[in-house]
């Protein structure tokens, strides 16, 4: 883990590692599943493997090749074979599980195979097998299977408009879910077998319909709304014809829906969330408390724009330094969420470096504080970068460099200006995926 060298720097990294082990996407997996011999118990529910004729996992996201290896060690010889899909350098060494990689945030025709050949191995499995599904952050873009009459071309030109108009998860999974053969409750659909889901929940309120898109879930949105999303953000003449002939069709109910809630084939389906973003702020927040530090949990979560909630992070700094009821120092504010960019030009960066970029223009001037922004999956944006760190010292540092932040703001260009200031946190892979967590530090 590399964080620019700064008096905080041995707490935030000890603060990090904390918040990223109670996560880990292994042990989280270790942790909610047991074997006594042939009876597997998942969560709370039990199962005898001498049921079934086949134990069969499938799965995508970040960070499910660590829950890969960890199945694999709980289920030993039992395991019959698998497949999941990760991100491009996501991938770990498994001994029956094939791991396969793809693009992300847009599908490409990588991502494209691995879904049919996933597709193909739950559509082969019949009542007497079992299926267990592995699902973190990143499968809907790691999983494109699109519907007929829709290509991935179709698909990716779709995603990038998603992606730039400032559209938040859920409402991008209610259009990529009507787009596709396996996300809104289709895969589960697709299978005969019963269904064991294992989710490290990216959203931020664990609704299982959006995570991933929901491809073992019921899917309560429907083609009148994915159209709506398209409009509301004044995309719907941007996206293919063929993807605005498919939603039509689909109000018209001339193509079927998405499984809907309460359809009887969901009664052979289990879920079990193992980890989320709340266990991170948690952990955070025990080990800033350990260290000595008055210790803050903000609520709610920050959604909306990076940099409109950096900004507000920012100004909260502000507010401990100089309100009416001055806070006795060290005292440190942990806060979770999931903001979003509305892009417009081609710059490069991520929604915590806006976040952060944001927060140091507040703070500008003020001595001994810090906001940390950072994503829990080790990549923020199409970056190498997981997010940032900056303090009271940044803009003047920024002016000395001839380094224009708020202008890299504005064009939502903050990484090569992050990166010229040394401000850049950077962690590799992380192996979880849990949304984004942000700091202010008062030392």
């Amino acid at each position: 883990m590399q964080i620019p060298p700064s008096p905080i720097r041995p707490l935030l990294r000890k603060l990090l590692i904390r918040g990223l082990a109670a996560v880990d996407a292994s042990t989280a997996v270790c942790q909610a599943i047991s074997r006594n011999g042939e009876e597997l118990r998942i969560g709370r529910r039990r199962y005898d493997l001498r049921r079934y004729k086949q134990v069969v996992v499938v799965g995508a996201g970040k960070a499910t090749a660590s829950m890969a290896q960890a199945i694999e060690q709980r289920l030993g010889p039992l395991l019959d074979h698998g497949l999941v899909v990760v991100k491009y350098g996501h991938d770990l060494p498994t001994k029956r599980i094939v791991v396969a990689q793809a693009g992300h945030p847009v599908p490409d025709q990588s991502g494209q195979q691995a879904a049919a050949r996933l597709c193909a191995r739950a559509s082969e499995l019949g009542r007497r097998d079992l299926l267990i599904v592995l699902l973190s952050g990143g499968a809907s873009s790691l999983l494109p299977s699109p519907v007929p009459g829709v290509t991935l071309a179709d698909k990716q030109r779709t995603t990038r408009e998603l992606l730039r108009c400032g559209a938040n998860i859920r409402e991008m999974n209610a259009v990529r879910k009507h787009l596709s053969r396996i996300k809104g409750g289709r895969l589960a659909e697709l299978t005969k077998a019963t269904v064991v889901t294992l989710i490290l929940s990216d959203v931020l309120d664990d609704d299982l319909s959006v995570i991933a898109s929901g491809p073992t879930v019921p899917d309560p949105t429907t083609y009148q709304e994915a159209m709506a999303v398209l409009k509301r953000y004044r995309i719907w003449r941007a996206v293919p014809q063929r993807v605005r002939r498919h939603l039509d069709r689909g109000c018209q109910g001339l193509v079927s829906e998405t499984p809907k809630p309460g359809t009887s084939l969901f009664r052979r389906v289990y879920h079990h969330i193992i980890g989320n973003n709340a266990a991170a702020v948690t952990a955070v927040t025990r080990a800033a408390r350990e260290a000595g530090l008055r210790t803050l949990v903000h609520t709610p979560a920050f959604t909306g724009e990076a940099r409109e909630a950096g900004k507000r992070f920012g100004t909260l700094a502000k507010k401990i330094m100089w309100g009416g009821k001055r806070l006795q120092r060290p005292y440190c504010v942990v806060a979770g969420g999931e903001t979003t960019v509305t892009v417009t030009g081609n710059g490069t960066g991520g929604r915590a470096q806006e976040f952060a970029a944001a927060a140091a223009l507040e703070i500008s001037g003020l001595a001994k504080v810090w906001v940390v922004a950072i994503g829990t999956d080790g990549t923020d944006g199409p970056t190498d970068a997981a997010g940032a760190v900056v303090d009271g010292n940044t803009v003047a540092r920024a002016q000395c460099l001839s380094v224009d932040l708020k202008g890299a703001l504005k064009r939502h260009n903050t990484y090569p200006a992050l990166k010229r200031l040394h401000q850049l946190i950077i962690t590799g892979p992380t192996g979880t995926n849990v949304n984004d967590l942000y700091l202010i530090f008062v030392l």
